[in-house]
């Protein structure tokens, strides 16, 4: 039997570390929604978690949900009261958005159920291998992103 060659294409590898993704995701939706919460309320919740309270415009940004889908799950959110919306510091105009005790307490309980879900769903990677790919994908996505922003079509 002759050994199958790797095909070391741009293309080849967008298209497999797409399909991981989408896999990877299915996995990821489940451990989410088996805890009767959608993928951008997590999202909001955990951003908040790991790093503080953020104005609406940047935990946008951040988890690239629009303005309208932002108002429309902080709204969600703060009726649930799991996040509380503060006046900006320095912009009349702005919110942000913190974490109450409960959200806290509940993000806290849900992303350690994630945590577990993903190392399940990352099994057929050892951790030196889960590393280096790390790595990679850093690497991958930092040299795009250069790319995007010395092209001017970075949004």
């Amino acid at each position: 039997m002759t050994p199958r060659r790797t095909d070391a294409s741009a293309i080849h590898t967008w298209l497999v570390l797409m399909k991981a993704h989408r896999t990877l995701m299915r996995h990821a939706k489940r451990s989410i929604e088996a805890v009767e919460m959608c993928l951008s309320d997590f999202s909001i919740l955990e951003a908040l978690l790991h790093k503080g309270p953020q104005p609406v415009s940047e935990l946008g940004r951040r988890i690239e949900l629009t303005s309208g889908s932002m108002t429309t799950a902080i709204d969600r959110l703060e009726a649930r009261r799991l996040v509380a919306r503060t006046d900006h510091a320095t912009d009349r105009r702005a919110w942000v958005i913190q974490l109450t005790p409960a959200g806290e307490a509940l993000i806290t309980k849900v992303f350690a159920g994630h945590v577990a879900a993903m190392e399940t769903a990352m099994r057929g990677l050892s951790k030196t291998e889960r590393a280096t790919l790390t790595g990679l994908l850093k690497k991958l996505g930092t040299a795009a992103e250069e790319q995007l922003t010395e092209e001017g079509t970075n949004p």
